[in-house]
């Protein structure tokens, strides 16, 4: 009898589960089963009307082509919208797909105010700006801060920055930063109640897609604007003669992989080899290298 009741009772707590809830459930189960077009049929409607979970859904779909041909400009606005309704990953994505699309100043706006959430992406991009002083003034105590939160929550990337910073900063100015990293993360506000409903949360495959795009906006930290720093290069070749590494040089320097950065014609023996820097890590050393593709490239620590 006490069975019964039980189910009567979980019924009817999803008879009056609010309908935008159940129907973004939906969509989440279509889009699981790779229904794309479900997905978008039944997220557009409550995206329209304000949802904030739809519309960084619908996002997502626009910028990874699914149910949709792939439109940023589309994507751009729904995580807008989502974003201006203080959706945290809707925040983060947008403004990573600013910075990556050379919209640095919007991208950094919103990408700050993710980090004063905690999102360690957001932490993670706009405190590597503030240590390059890179679209903001520079700020390497505060920069420090930013990415040993990051790195606290475990994200890869931030823990090989953060080491790259500890080999460039002296330790009283980390001293510093650590100290406000402690009292931002326990001024940051805490988690968000958990929704009666967990379906409303949004999709974690597109949520997971979308965290290489902080990768990408790391190749644009240190622009020409700022002078860029940093402890490693890119090596693009050794040659017999240095006019050759010239030569290579003068090729590939128009490439935005290398903006603000300036060449070393390094002498070895008979040889004289071509490096680009200065970067901030050996990641982001890579990065640029990945840009040089299918230039043959390496990072190396410079001398």
């Amino acid at each position: 009898m006490r069975y019964n009741w039980l189910l009567a009772f979980a019924a009817t707590v999803a008879a009056i589960a609010p309908a935008s809830a159940q129907s973004l459930k939906a969509g989440i189960e279509a889009w699981q089963k790779a229904d794309y077009d479900a997905a978008v049929a039944i997220w557009r409607p409550l995206a329209e009307k304000g949802d904030a979970d739809a519309a960084f859904n619908l996002g997502q779909a626009y910028r990874l082509g699914r149910g949709v041909p792939v439109n940023l400009g589309a994507a751009q606005t729904w995580f807008e919208r989502a974003a201006r309704k203080g959706h945290l990953d809707a925040q983060t994505t947008l403004g990573l797909l600013l910075f990556q699309n050379g919209n640095q100043a919007g991208g950094l706006r919103w990408l700050r105010m993710a980090a004063e959430q905690g999102e360690p992406r957001a932490l993670l991009i706009y405190g590597t700006a503030l240590f390059n002083g890179d679209g903001v003034s520079r700020d390497p105590v505060l920069g420090y801060a930013y990415v040993s939160r990051s790195a606290a929550q475990g994200l890869g990337a931030a823990k090989a920055t953060l080491e790259e910073m500890d080999g460039v900063l002296p330790l009283e100015v980390r001293k510093k930063g650590l100290a406000i990293a402690m009292a931002k993360a326990k001024e940051a506000p805490p988690p968000a109640p958990a929704k009666p409903v967990p379906a409303r949360k949004a999709p974690r495959e597109p949520v997971e897609s979308a965290k290489p795009l902080a990768e990408t906006a790391k190749k644009a930290v240190q622009s020409p604007a700022s002078p860029a720093t940093g402890a490693w290069r890119i090596q693009l070749g050794a040659f017999s003669k240095r006019a050759s590494a010239e030569d290579l040089y003068r090729k590939v320097s128009g490439n935005s992989a290398l903006a603000g950065r300036k060449p070393f014609y390094v002498s070895a023996g008979p040889v004289t080899r071509l490096q680009v820097g200065p970067y901030i890590s050996r990641a982001a050393a890579q990065a640029a290298c990945n840009g040089l593709r299918p230039q043959a490239c390496f990072p190396v620590a410079a001398q």
